[in-house]
């Protein structure tokens, strides 16, 4: 079925790459290694920098790690994410495509922030998976490595449809035993815009302002930067047009709907005309 569902930060490449060339980043690391996708367009693009590329994920794909063997610009990270940022210096952007629930995405955004600040390089995160369904409700690949107080009661087997604040057994978007999903929707410290909202509200201040462009496609992507960057202006060219575009929301909500539609029709809770 994973192929009815184009869901690959992939899909936005030609923008990524084009905020990337604005911002003249070439030192990138990638939050979540995805072997065939993201990190072999984030290689060519660093190769052509001469920069390199940190892939941080504790346990990729096999063909990842033969993959990267081949590659002199890309380094990989064998540790969760909030524990590599040791292991990190002098990044010009990054990109998170991990866990996708507050705890982990808030703490990301503020070791991310941290060595921005250390390193004096301005802000410039490029962030998957704003939209439905982890824009405010968490996921959990390893939900024993989130502490308890900040880990919602969760479902492996529970599946979410738009509008419904709960999980439906057996029924809608879910993990089918990979992941667990919260059992509600909204509510504090739930989900991965949730963080990217509390992140912003927590670090703007009078001197310094923050910028968000979201653009509502293939489960959402996010691209938050210092205003004060040298870069700002092309950077915010590229990024308005697609900015919250109706159009494009619209679409993804008829593409998920589709999806749910067939899934229904798999699950049996439609009938099939005869």
């Amino acid at each position: 079925m994973a192929n009815l569902l184009i869901h690959s930060m992939s899909e936005f490449a030609p923008i990524v790459v084009q905020t990337l060339h604005h911002a003249e980043a070439s030192r990138i690391a990638e939050i979540g290694a995805e072997y065939g996708g993201m990190s072999s367009i984030l290689a060519d693009y660093t190769e052509q920098m001469e920069g390199h590329l940190y892939s941080i994920d504790p346990m990729p794909k096999p063909e990842f790690l033969d993959w990267v063997d081949g590659q002199d610009q890309v380094s990989h990270i064998a540790k969760p994410s909030l524990e590599a940022f040791e292991d990190l210096s002098d990044i010009d952007a990054w990109l998170v495509d991990g866990d996708h629930n507050w705890f982990t995405v808030y703490n990301e955004l503020k070791s991310i922030d941290a060595a921005c600040q250390r390193d004096g390089k301005p802000l410039l995160a490029i962030l998957h998976d704003v939209c439905w369904p982890s824009a405010f409700r968490d996921s959990y690949y390893a939900p024993d490595s989130i502490p308890p107080e900040f880990r919602h009661n969760y479902s492996m087997d529970g599946g979410a449809k738009p509008g419904n604040p709960g999980l439906l057994p057996g029924q809608g978007f879910r993990g089918m035993g990979q992941f667990g999903m919260a059992m509600h929707e909204g509510g504090e410290r739930n989900g991965v815009k949730k963080a990217v909202l509390d992140f912003i509200a927590e670090t703007e201040s009078g001197e310094r302002a923050l910028s968000y462009a979201e653009i509502p496609a293939v489960f959402g992507l996010g691209i938050l930067f210092d205003t004060s960057a040298p870069w700002v202006g092309p950077v915010s060219d590229l990024l308005v047009p697609f900015h919250q575009n109706s159009l494009i929301a619209k679409l993804e909500e008829n593409r998920l709907a589709n999806f749910l539609t067939v899934l229904d029709w798999q699950d049996g809770h439609i009938r099939r005309p005869d």
